[in-house]
């Protein structure tokens, strides 16, 4: 019988005799990886880490767009430089663009998954609900600078992008598959 927590060779890791030393390491590692990752801190760290690493390749996809054509003054300006003067200026905007969008997905990642998992443990559910106050904090957190409406704004925005995802995700595998027309 297998049971979330449960360690080959018996019950949450006791009785493992007949194990070698290998597979009880293998075992413990296995299960403090489940526990972190489980945890508010772990969830709230990995998504900064993964929102830091999406950012920065969106970051450097999106400045490599942007790049100046010839027909703006800035880009008469650039176009008069030697070529290696124009490269050395492209790859510093794409670090800065790459860096800059890393910070703040990783930031806006590492607030909603930790704001979800405090929710998540105070209401003791996994639902739609979580999500979406998870989103409106978020979205109002980060715009509260702005003053109360840019606040309402991004609270009502984080929330519906938060519940459109949460909702397409937990839909049952047969119904993701259907083209929406």
């Amino acid at each position: 019988m297998s049971l979330p927590g449960m360690l080959p060779g018996g019950m949450f890791g006791g009785g493992q005799q007949g194990l070698s030393d290998e597979q009880i390491q293998q075992a413990n590692m296995i299960k403090w990886m489940q526990t972190t990752m489980e945890s508010c801190p772990g969830k709230t760290s990995m998504s900064g880490v993964m929102g830091m690493g999406l950012g920065a390749m969106f970051g450097l996809f999106m400045s490599s767009m942007r790049y100046d054509t010839p027909l703006t003054p800035q880009g008469a300006e650039i176009a008069k430089l030697p070529v290696r003067e124009q490269l050395r200026r492209g790859f510093k905007e794409m670090g800065r663009a790459s860096y800059s969008s890393g910070k703040n997905f990783g930031l806006i990642g590492a607030i909603f998954a930790g704001t979800e998992c405090c929710i998540e443990g105070f209401r003791a559910k996994n639902d739609l609900s979580n999500g979406i106050a998870a989103g409106c904090l978020t979205g109002g957190a980060l715009a509260i600078k702005a003053g109360p409406q840019a606040a309402a704004l991004g609270c009502a925005g984080f929330a519906a992008f938060s519940a459109a995802i949460d909702y397409y995700m937990r839909l049952p595998a047969d119904e993701t598959r259907k083209a929406v027309i």
